[in-house]
This record gives structure tokens, sequence and C-alpha cells, in this order.
């Protein structure tokens, strides 16, 4: 019993030893990012000023987004990095924050190596306007209208799918598929929708009658018309996600056919079906 007491007893003294040099080693990683840059709530920089998002927002952000650790995650106008680095660390996404003050991005730098996510989370020290985030399977950001405004053609030639978060502030006349309310700031969620407009020409959509297919969009906002046999007829609910399309008209039976599809630049593929049952693929090719 004796010995048994003496090896618990060490087991304590060891972890006791390990808390505290881990304790020491984060007080130390805090005084080393305070000795990098202190940054003052409303302090200038580029075509901004610095005002943190709550940490709360910054969930409800992630969240909307549904980061995952197969995303790469750019925040534009890092600031300090807490969102750069709460993507790495919380859900184990790959990150990258661009921002302009050098004092700033090193701070974040520091930020996420006392946060231990530095081989995940990369700080960036360039102009949002310059950098290359074309990758990004979620985007994320705290800047002013304006500035969204000049960022939102940029966003809407990305990969279709791509998440975009913004917190406060708007994307102008593009509808946000998400507002996301709660305490403090609002953040609004989109996904960049597929280009869709236009004709297209569907082969397998109603049995073996050829459709064409006329589209109307406005953002992830679509409407338009499907002629088969010579009749051309509304789309019953149109929805577009991303690069997903769906809808509803009715067939050469009289029957109720479901349709969804997935758009790849002039292509399209999917399968219709009645009654939820989807069974019969399809494919389609842009005319225009």
């Amino acid at each position: 019993m004796a010995s048994r007491s003496i090896s618990y007893s060490i087991r304590w003294m060891v972890a006791g030893v390990a808390c505290v040099a881990a304790f020491g080693a984060s007080a130390q990683a805090t005084r080393s990012c305070d000795e990098v840059f202190q940054p003052q709530v409303g302090q200038s920089g580029k075509d901004v000023i610095w005002v943190p998002t709550p940490d709360e927002l910054v969930s409800r952000m992630l969240k909307a987004a549904k980061v995952t650790k197969d995303d790469l995650v750019f925040d534009l106008g890092a600031g300090d990095g807490k969102i750069a680095i709460a993507a790495a660390r919380d859900y184990g996404a790959r990150s990258v924050g661009i921002e302009y003050k050098k004092e700033m991005a090193e701070l974040a730098r520091c930020g996420a190596q006392r946060a231990g996510v530095a081989d995940r989370a990369t700080i960036i020290h360039g102009d949002i306007f310059k950098e290359d985030f074309s990758k990004a399977t979620v985007v994320t950001m705290y800047l002013l209208p304006e500035l969204n405004l000049r960022l939102r053609p940029t966003i809407l030639k990305m990969k279709p799918g791509t998440r975009i978060v913004t917190n406060s502030f708007t994307m102008g006349d593009w509808e946000p598929d998400q507002v996301l309310t709660g305490p403090g700031n609002t953040g609004y969620f989109w996904v960049v929708p597929a280009q869709v407009e236009g004709s297209w020409t569907l082969d397998g959509v109603d049995g073996n009658t050829a459709a064409t297919l006329t589209l109307s969009q406005r953002f992830q906002r679509v409407g338009g018309t499907i002629a088969l046999g010579g009749k051309s007829q509304p789309l019953l609910e149109p929805r577009l996600e991303g690069a997903d399309l769906r809808f509803a008209f009715i067939d050469g039976s009289n029957n109720l056919r479901s349709v969804r599809a997935t758009i790849d630049g002039a292509a399209m593929k999917g399968e219709t079906g009645t009654n939820a049952y989807m069974s019969a693929p399809f494919q389609g090719r842009r005319a225009n």
C-alpha cells in the first residue's frame, strides 16, 4: 500500500508541475502577444476602423456556414485573427486571415500560436482587394457596406456553393439566405449561386420528350418556363442553392414531376420522378 501511495503522489506531483508549466507558458504567450501590439477599438485601418466581432457572433457565423475540417476559411480584414483562429481551433478547418495593418497581422499570428493552431490558421499581411481568396469554401467579413459591394462581383464569380458570412452589413440588393439574429450584432449568410440564366435543352426529363428550359435569375432567385411537345408552362417552386437546382412541372401524363439537378458550367445533370420517387436520370446543355 505504501508503494502505491508513493506512486500516486509522484503522479500528482508530475501532473501539478505540468499544469504549472502549461499555465506559465500560456501566461508568457499572453504577455508576448501584448508586447507585439495592443489594439484600440476604433483605431483606423485601410478604409475601416477596427471593432472586434463579439465571440458569440463568431460562433453563430461559423455555425451558419457549417464549417468543418474539410473547409478553407478566408477572413477578409482579419484584425486580431479571432475568426480565423476560431475556425481552426473549434472546427478543425484550415483558415487564412488577410489583414492590411502590419501590427494587427503580427498580433493575429501571435494569437494563432498561443491558441496552438498556427499550423492551420495562416495570417497574411496584405490587401483584400489584391490577395487571391478564390479557393475559399467559406468567406467571412466585417467590412463597411461599400466594401462589401466592391467585393461582391469577385464573390459572385467564386465556385457555386461557396458560403459567405458577414457581420452587421449586407451585400446591397443581394438578399441574404439567412439573417443571424441574436445578442449583439446581426450577421448575414449567403451561398454563392451558379449562373443558370438562359435557355437549356433537356433530354430525358419527361421520358423521350425533348424539353426546353428557360430560366431567369436574380442572384439565387430563379424563375422560368419549361416547354414540352410545343406547350410551355411555368416552373413550380423553383429553387437554386449553390449549384443545386430544384423545380417541378406537370408532365405529359398530367402528373406532378419533380426535378433536381446539378449545374456544372454549361452542363446540367439530374434526375426526375413523381410522388417523391426520383428514378429517371436526365441531362441538359445550355443553348445560350
